[in-house]
């Protein structure tokens, strides 16, 4: 007879690994089977995400279900497969976001017949709040609003060898860049962009805008992922920048801003 402990629907509890105690296996098969039994909690969250920020906006998904305890502590999210359907990515993008969600001690990966990726024990009590969410919505609509006009507005610009000097110039700075200056030449590339718009007004409103942003960014992790992505899109930017194309600089900023935004509303809000 087989006396090892069960959970709902007959499955077999898992039994105590290294660091946890009986009390803490059995609640994490617990959470797991209510994870496993009502998926419908996750449907709100677990939506395909766009192509153009998939990986971003892949992580912001998952870190929604964490922050919200959909998935409690020690509960276990849905197998790969199924978490690279709902959210309509390769599993080899959900892998580095998951990558990504162990490095910051968010969930971990257990090997095995029980195993799978698990949340981990929530921040203490006492952690450093995050900021206000009504700020950060405003820092991030607000420089939404002037990256993607100031995109739209130097496409619109007459040619120019200076123009496309500086653009290049910017550019190759951010490719060149180590991974430590990398944000401060982002935030040179894009002041450079929206200098060369045609309207200093605008301009000097982006730079107090980039400020904020900038405090944001300074809470999240460099991701060696999202940097790459982010550089082919300003490699996109200046191309359609460059070909006078006001309508394709207008969606590729549109674009790089919503990545942005998804990584930021994922870890801090």
């Amino acid at each position: 007879m087989n006396d090892s402990p069960r959970g709902r629907g007959g499955t077999p509890r898992k039994a105590p690994g290294p660091g946890l105690s009986a009390a803490d296996a059995a609640g994490a098969a617990d959470s797991a089977d209510a994870a496993d039994a009502a998926p419908d909690r996750l449907a709100p969250v677990l939506r395909p995400v766009r192509a153009g920020s998939g990986f971003e906006e892949a992580l912001e998904r998952i870190l929604q279900v964490v922050r919200l305890g959909l998935v409690p502590a020690g509960g276990r999210l849905p197998p790969e497969r199924e978490l690279a359907e709902r959210l309509g990515v390769s599993r080899v993008t959900l892998r580095e976001v998951l990558r990504v969600l162990q490095d910051e001690g968010l969930v971990e990966s257990r090997r095995g017949r029980y195993g799978g990726t698990f949340v981990r024990r929530s921040a203490p009590a006492g952690a450093a709040p995050g900021p206000d969410r009504a700020e950060v919505e405003d820092v991030l609509r607000f420089r939404e609003v002037l990256e993607v006009g100031a995109a739209g507005l130097c496409a619109a610009e007459e040619p120019s060898g200076e123009r496309e000097r500086r653009l290049r110039g910017a550019l190759a700075a951010t490719r060149e860049a180590p991974l430590a200056d990398y944000r401060r030449q982002d935030t040179l590339f894009h002041l450079t962009l929206a200098g060369l718009c045609g309207s200093p007004s605008l301009a000097a409103q982006y730079a107090a805008v980039r400020a904020g942003l900038n405090g944001l960014l300074d809470r999240i992790p460099l991701l060696v992922r999202n940097l790459e992505h982010s550089q082919r899109q300003h490699t996109e930017l200046v191309g359609a920048v460059l070909e006078g194309d006001a309508d394709a600089a207008r969606e590729v900023a549109r674009e790089h801003c919503a990545g942005t935004a998804a990584l930021l509303r994922g870890f801090l809000l």
